[in-house]
């Protein structure tokens, strides 16, 4: 059995949680959304960290999964509300953390209170033992009870080395599914309250893209589309990751391209409720020991 370096996942959190309350501070109106993620994206690198996926920065209706591609042009605007996503690995080891910042009603406002406060309550029960539904319960107990709603088709996960997403699934609403928390299980908890339905979907052009397969000899993929590949290390990465490693825009598409045609490909368009909808989100990665659980992702 391999062995876990929980000490790499301390130091992922520690690093995200720097990046987020960085790049938390520059969402002010009248700024480049694309300046708030590669703001983010540059302070981990500056403090030693690597990407687990591409900081993402969601506003209004839209949940989750909006980053911007490297020519965006979208402006933070006044009343605005503001989803910002970042993970961070070490050596592989991943943190996965997000915070809400509301330019209408502040954070004291009711949608932004109401995903922290879930959180809050989830980390204050959260531990060896404690079924899976339970939090789930938590979370919708918590948002309902001001009025609003969770997003019922999103949900936690778990984190290991090299992977963003992994068993178990934390629901964001009494599922009735069973199976408990176990030590030594790593859980992103990221409960999402809505003023809407509570339902999101695909809407619009994806920009992250995750490599879906392992590759075969039969591939033959060019020299650099592999070494690009082999970098991302079946972690998410975005258009704009592409630019990293090849000369311009144009070539960058035509990769894209080229592995869609390949089927190499998992796609992450924008997840969204209706327009005229606000949601917020906040997320923590939890390290779950053996008679409690550690946050690993809170700011110093």
């Amino acid at each position: 059995m391999a062995v876990i370096d929980y000490d790499k996942f301390r130091e992922a959190g520690r690093i995200a949680a720097a990046a987020r309350e960085h790049a938390k501070a520059l969402i002010t109106p009248g700024r480049l959304m694309r300046e708030v993620v590669e703001a983010c994206e540059a302070k981990i690198f500056e403090l030693g960290g690597q990407l687990a996926f591409p900081a993402q920065i969601s506003k209004n209706h839209v949940a989750a999964h909006y980053c911007p591609p490297p020519d965006d042009t979208t402006i933070i605007e006044d009343g605005d509300i503001l989803k910002l996503d970042c993970g961070v690995h070490v050596d592989g080891y991943v943190a996965d953390n997000a915070v809400t910042v509301d330019l209408r009603d502040g954070p004291d406002g009711a949608l932004a209170s109401a995903s922290r406060m879930a959180l809050e309550n989830v980390i204050a029960m959260i531990g060896p033992g404690v079924a899976v539904r339970d939090i789930g319960k938590t979370i919708q107990d918590t948002i309902e009870s001001m009025g609003l709603k969770p997003v019922f088709n999103l949900t936690g996960h778990g984190v290991a080395r090299w992977v963003i997403h992994c068993a178990p699934s934390i629901p964001n609403y009494d599922d009735q599914r069973k199976g408990t928390i176990k030590p030594g299980q790593v859980i992103a908890c990221e409960p999402f309250a809505s003023d809407g339905r509570g339902y999101i979907e695909e809407v619009g052009e994806p920009e992250v893209f995750q490599q879906s397969r392992p590759l075969k000899m039969r591939d033959k993929l060019p020299s650099r589309i592999e070494e690009a590949l082999e970098a991302f290390r079946r972690l998410p990465f975005a258009r704009r990751d592409l630019m990293r490693f090849f000369e311009d825009e144009k070539e960058s598409e035509e990769t894209l391209r080229y592995l869609r045609k390949k089927r190499l490909l998992t796609e992450y368009p924008p997840l969204a409720e209706k327009k005229g909808t606000r949601i917020s989100q906040h997320e923590h990665t939890i390290l779950i020991t053996e008679t409690g659980a550690e946050v690993t992702t809170l700011s110093a």
